[in-house]
């Protein structure tokens, strides 16, 4: 009787959960709060929407890591997780390309920015006349180094991992979680040397919101490469079965890329007037 009832498929049907439900409550009480903070209406539904997401996140992902370990996730299960991280870098990239567009749009086309909004807010040259720009050779060029030198370190881990070197893993992982901090340590330092600010004009707009949500992708990537590390910590990985740090992997590489033409893109091609210290 049990085999004639048991699994006879290599697919994982998963049990009902209620995490899906207070995602997406959780998700509305965040837009809602976010809507009602930029309205300077009220400020308190932002930090409660802010932890029902994290705790989501936190139970839902928990349930994930805990079907990997008791074996649900067999091979076909792990092509569909494979597939289901690429098309999220996909989206990923389709929303940085609306903010480069927004900044390309603006940049080749001054005159016409200025006659549209028919105001001096770009003075008809890129970057704006106002805009005291940063130094594409100094901290942001550190930082590029920083981040090309972070995906060295986690495909050293990869490697480690997939030749069943742990320690290899472990300290190439630790290496790459502090070059993380850093990176997100000198953008922070950058910020608060701004000679602009957020609404000051299309630049400074373009320019915080492309830095900034890549600035909490690498956030996001950080979290995500030290609950790998603690999970090799505890040996969850092996060189067969690693798909969740195939995934932190793949999404910090996407993140090393996108810096890589914001850089290009925004500090050097866009690099006017440095601020003067």
């Amino acid at each position: 009787m049990s085999e004639a009832h048991g699994q006879h498929h290599p697919y994982h049907l998963v049990d009902p959960s209620p995490w899906p439900l207070i995602g997406a409550f959780s998700g509305g009480v965040l837009a809602t709060g976010m809507v009602l903070f930029m309205h300077e209406i009220t400020p308190w539904l932002l930090p409660v929407g802010i932890l029902l997401v994290l705790t989501t996140m936190f139970g839902w992902w928990s349930q994930v890591v805990h079907e990997a370990r008791v074996g649900l996730h067999t091979p076909i299960v792990r092509i569909g997780l494979r597939y289901g991280m690429l098309l999220f870098i996909a989206s990923e990239v389709m929303f940085f390309v609306a903010f480069f567009w927004a900044y390309f749009d603006a940049s080749l086309f001054p005159d016409e920015v200025k006659q549209f909004l028919r105001t001096q807010i770009t003075g008809g040259v890129w970057p704006p006349t106002s805009i005291h720009t940063f130094d594409p050779f100094a901290l942001p060029f550190l930082n590029t180094l920083i981040l090309l030198l972070s995906g060295c370190t986690v495909t050293w881990a990869h490697h480690a991992l997939r030749e069943g070197d742990r320690r290899g893993m472990i300290q190439g992982l630790g290496l790459t979680i502090i070059l993380g901090l850093m990176f997100t340590s000198f953008q922070a330092f950058e910020y608060s040397h701004a000679a602009f600010s957020f609404r000051e004009n299309i630049y400074s707009s373009t320019f915080f919101m492309a830095t900034g949500f890549h600035g909490f992708h690498v956030i996001v990537g950080t979290i995500f490469l030290t609950v790998c590390f603690f999970r090799a910590l505890r040996g969850d990985f092996t060189p067969e079965r690693h798909v969740g740090f195939e995934a932190a992997a793949w999404y910090w590489h996407f993140v090393d890329v996108v810096w890589l033409f914001l850089f290009t893109c925004v500090y050097w091609y866009g690099a006017g007037v440095p601020a003067v210290e």
